[in-house]
């Protein structure tokens, strides 16, 4: 990739204890043994100064009360944060506190307006890993292993709505048009360009946004805001490696060709060991229906390519243009 156009945006987690040569921890490979038992140490003594002794388990934490902490997202976001070690228990208290705070306070759901709720709606797209399908009946499904669900967006935390929370506000529906609506509101928080001299060019659109990559579902909105113009009917290659990413290419050439290539690699890497992980593949998106490209190869090592009739013909279609249309 030339020229420091996003170079950055393919995502390697901070130096850490080398894989090769130190024993890993079986839930979070990410952190070495020794790592992962400063990190729980961290969280031991952040509930413990807020007068909760907990029993930690490989991925979560438990109280006396029996409540549940899960850890996944908590440890990936010390293992990516580049100042290393040194600020784990900083990261672990501040989020330890948050959760204790959501936890112990009364729900926005019986405090907060019906008009107040539906203003704070927003859809969320999440990996099946993330979903309890006897909670979240009405989660509708977007393309294989991932789902759209309704989220209230409260200022330190996001609470997924399940059947019973949805269940008094209204037919299911008209909440997720108003929830689709406030997601097309949303500013874009940044933008970068990731492009090479082979012709590979696609866009980055990048926020703390918690709906970030989950503006995939309103495609037609973020590409025209960013770049003029709508999505031709041939359609946009997307990835939504995590929850604050989402890279897309709009297809009107051939440069589709090894901009493909480059935003698989993009997603892989994204996706990897990072907190809210949403999926590491590359998707065509055509009419707001989302098909996979990129996969595993067989043996786990790297990525292929699996395309089917239409975007074959689409493929040759493009290759077949002398010059591309630009």
């Amino acid at each position: 990739m030339s020229g420091g156009d996003g170079v950055g945006l393919f995502r390697r987690g901070p130096k850490r204890d080398s894989r090769e040569t130190t024993p890993r921890d079986p839930a979070f490979s990410f952190f070495s043994a020794d790592e992962a038992a400063r990190f729980r140490g961290q969280v031991r003594e952040a509930f413990a100064e807020r007068g909760l002794e907990v029993t930690l388990y490989a991925d979560m934490a438990k109280d006396s009360a029996g409540r549940q902490f899960g850890l996944g997202n908590l440890a990936a976001v010390c293992h990516n944060d580049d100042r290393g070690p040194r600020v784990w228990g900083v990261l672990v208290r501040r989020h330890v506190g948050m959760v204790l705070r959501t936890m112990d306070a009364p729900s926005a759901l019986d405090t907060l307006a019906p008009e107040q709720i539906r203003a704070q709606l927003y859809p969320r797209v999440i990996s099946q890993d993330g979903l309890d399908p006897q909670t979240f009946g009405y989660a509708r499904s977007v393309a294989p292993g991932l789902y759209e669900v309704l989220a209230l967006d409260l200022p330190e935390s996001v609470m997924m709505l399940t059947d019973d929370a949805l269940e008094p506000l209204g037919e299911t529906r008209q909440l997720r048009e108003r929830a689709l609506h406030n997601l097309r509101m949303l500013p874009v928080e940044g933008r970068e360009t990731v492009k090479d001299s082979d012709g590979t060019r696609f866009e980055v659109v990048l926020g703390d946004s918690f709906y970030t990559a989950s503006r995939v579902l309103a495609l037609e909105t973020v590409v025209e805001q960013l770049t003029g113009r709508p999505i031709p009917p041939e359609g946009a290659l997307v990835a939504m490696p995590f929850r604050h990413q989402l890279a897309f290419h709009v297809i009107r050439d051939s440069t589709m060709i090894p901009s493909l290539n480059a935003m698989a690699s993009f997603a892989a890497a994204g996706y990897e060991d990072t907190p809210g992980a949403i999926s590491p593949y590359v998707y065509w998106w055509r009419g707001g229906t989302l098909t996979q490209l990129s996969d595993e190869d067989e043996d786990g090592e790297g990525l292929r390519i699996v395309v089917g009739e239409d975007f074959q013909e689409l493929l040759e279609r493009l290759v077949e243009q002398d010059p591309p249309d630009s």
